[in-house]
């Protein structure tokens, strides 16, 4: 059935950035061993804003703004924003930027860094400098008041080895220089000898890109918040609200999901953290990975000075249905036509609500997976659950 509740975003991208800004949110093609998603997903990720964007220019891969994200988006009276640029594969990619750039005049606000060659830190809309700094793991005290932060180290990845020799478990690896991680990818949770020494194999695979590491205490967490707010010099600084993270024992991530009694303190633990942010020179908007343990102690693991997953799932709660939100996405297992279908199933019964479709047709039939961005949305979580196990059971992921 159609979705009756359409009200639209409480705040829009639009909002947040002036006219002569162009957002991108795929990773640079060049490697980086901490952050790997391969090709498609990056591209996949360029679809995940449209909805909010209104009319904030977004850089997209063609095969996420074909017909079927049309159809998708006309059962919840939404369309494709026109204000988007298409790109194909990385040469088309990187000229786009360059262009974009340097004949148009346009600054690019970049959810992840990009190497100098590719855009000069001049073209950057928030300074690069001051985002590598807000976004470098090593630097959270700072950025924190030096509070709420967990017991932890910084050593040379060169002294890695014998400085872990003194930490008990269990505790966390997580790098500690510039380069960007999401979804988990770049946190190691060690429980025992065997997590040690698969660590130590991802860390050598890192060496020549990384200086330093961090060993940090693993804080038993009773909730894990992510918790967002947007700044612009015009708006002033928004909290948008927090989404709880759901995440597998060993940090990668599963979906957020919508939560409404935040604990005050925890709100004003992510607004201290925006105002240094601000005052660094952030503007846009930023999720702050925050636990709370059996103490009611706050304790920042993660800061995102870039847009969140769930960004959207907290932007758009006005067009869902009143009660449990789900963010999450799922990827085709071969057969695209099945994989559509079922999804249109779902959001025709008003319970699946799409913001990005990425096309593996578009590349020749059944060539590439699809992947699907969604919010799950109904009045409750067991009718949710219940929904996603039916779904899953249909396309037998």
């Amino acid at each position: 059935m159609m979705n009756e509740k359409v009200k639209g975003p409480m705040l829009t991208l639009s909002d947040l950035y002036n006219d002569d800004v162009v957002y991108t949110s795929r990773p640079s093609y060049i490697s980086n061993p901490w952050l790997k998603p391969d090709e498609h997903q990056s591209n996949f990720l360029t679809g995940r804003e449209l909805l909010i964007a209104n009319q904030f220019p977004v850089i997209v891969h063609e095969a996420s703004v074909t017909e079927k994200l049309e159809q998708l988006f006309k059962l919840v009276g939404k369309q494709i924003p026109e204000h988007i640029y298409k790109f194909k594969n990385k040469e088309t990619y990187e000229a786009l930027i360059k262009q974009l750039a340097h004949e148009k005049g346009k600054k690019i606000y970049f959810q992840y860094i990009h190497d100098e060659d590719i855009l000069e830190k001049e073209f950057y809309a928030l300074d690069k400098d001051i985002f590598v700094a807000l976004n470098n793991k090593s630097r959270i005290p700072e950025w924190t008041n030096y509070k709420y932060v967990p017991k932890r180290d910084i050593v040379p990845i060169e002294e890695f080895e014998t400085r872990i020799q003194s930490w008990s478990y269990p505790f966390v690896i997580k790098p500690g220089d510039d380069l960007p991680t999401a979804g988990g990818y770049g946190v190691m949770i060690c429980y025992n000898d065997e997590d040690l020494e698969k660590a130590k194999t991802r860390i050598k695979e890192a060496t020549e890109a990384t200086e330093q590491l961090i060993i940090e205490q693993k804080i038993e967490a009773v909730n894990n918040y992510c918790v967002q707010y947007a700044y612009s010099d015009e708006l002033g600084l928004q909290y948008l609200g927090t989404a709880q993270q759901l995440t597998n024992d060993y940090g990668f991530y599963n979906g957020n999901e919508n939560v409404t009694d935040v604990p005050q303190h925890v709100i004003d633990a992510g607004r201290e953290i925006m105002e240094i942010g601000v005052s660094k020179g952030f503007f846009g908007v930023a999720g702050f990975d925050l636990l709370v343990d059996k103490n009611d102690d706050v304790f920042a693991i993660d800061l995102n000075f870039r847009q969140n997953g769930s960004t959207s799932m907290l932007l758009l709660a006005n067009d869902l249905t009143d009660g449990y939100h789900k963010f999450y996405s799922y990827f085709s297992k071969g057969d695209n036509t099945h994989f559509f279908n079922t999804i249109l199933k779902y959001v025709e019964k008003g319970v699946l609500y799409p913001l990005s479709y990425y096309d593996g047709d578009w590349y020749g039939k059944d060539e590439v997976n699809s992947r699907f961005g969604c919010i799950w949305h109904g009045a409750n979580r067991s009718d949710i659950i219940d929904y996603e196990k039916a779904f899953i059971k249909e396309l037998g992921l």
